[in-house]
């Protein structure tokens, strides 16, 4: 049986990761100060250890070590015997429509600019011992209160706006959103089957800021001029992904979880 260890155990992904994949395999959770100062016995139990935590100055500055998570806990193990998933971005391409794994990177933050270095040392360090997962937006609410709140998400900026109540005006742009849910059934079928490599994670297709807003809250979609200034849209091609857990995410399944969100 697949043991898994999530290492964020207050974060979005984290905590979410860990109600679903605790229906199919044995999880625990910890803090990565928690994970940073086990022995490196305790971690031979697991098959696979995913890093959801990340330190704020990883998001808004340029890369110190200090600031690497992911790299800070790798470099206590000279060998390891487990799966490591890293969670990379969308961010890291040049954004346009079908990304695929293998298109022009050309980070522009420092967010994006970190996570690319990373993911290059993780690829030289782990070998087939890396599952890399190249995210879009992930959609879905947080179930741990977290005072950290290192980083803020799509649905984390609509909250915000909506809290302030006033009219605002938004770049129509296109996306690929994810449910959290679709994620994490994504990331338990790569786990069953012992995947590892890098891939993008979305449903391919192109979501509209102003669907899925409507879809979310229609009385806050009316508060919200929509504009046709596109700069930052994009989708990522799934083709590499689907040859591995063989079941389409669906946009009926965005959706229907957008409507239903607040319930």
């Amino acid at each position: 049986m697949n043991k898994i260890l999530i290492i964020g155990k207050k974060s979005f992904i984290g905590s979410n990761l860990k109600k679903i994949l605790s229906k199919n395999f044995y999880v625990k959770c910890l803090s990565f100060e928690e994970a940073i100062k086990k022995k490196n016995s305790f971690f031979s139990e697991y098959s696979h250890v995913i890093n959801t935590s990340i330190h704020k100055n990883y998001i808004n500055k340029s890369y110190k070590l200090i600031y690497d998570l992911d790299k800070r806990f790798i470099l206590k193990f000279k060998k390891i015997n487990f799966i490591y998933i890293f969670l990379n971005t969308r961010k890291i391409y040049l954004p346009k429509f079908n990304v695929k794994e293998n298109s022009v990177k050309r980070p522009m933050c420092f967010y994006s600019k970190n996570k690319l270095k990373t993911e290059k040392y993780l690829k030289k360090k782990l070998s087939n011992k890396l599952l890399s997962l190249r995210a879009g937006n992930i959609l879905g609410r947080k179930l741990v209160k977290n005072s950290r709140n290192n980083h803020k998400l799509f649905f984390d900026n609509y909250l915000i706006l909506r809290k302030n109540n006033k009219k605002v005006v938004v770049d129509n742009d296109f996306k690929d959103f994810l449910t959290i849910i679709q994620f994490s059934r994504i990331v338990a079928i790569l786990i069953k089957r012992n995947i590892n490599g890098i891939f993008n994670v979305s449903i391919s297709e192109k979501i509209y800021l102003s669907d899925i807003l409507k879809w979310i809250d229609k009385e806050f979609y009316k508060k919200i001029e929509f504009t046709n200034y596109r700069k930052d849209s994009f989708t990522l091609s799934n083709k590499k992904l689907l040859k591995k857990i063989e079941k389409k995410p669906l946009k009926s399944e965005l959706v229907k979880f957008c409507k239903n969100i607040f319930n």
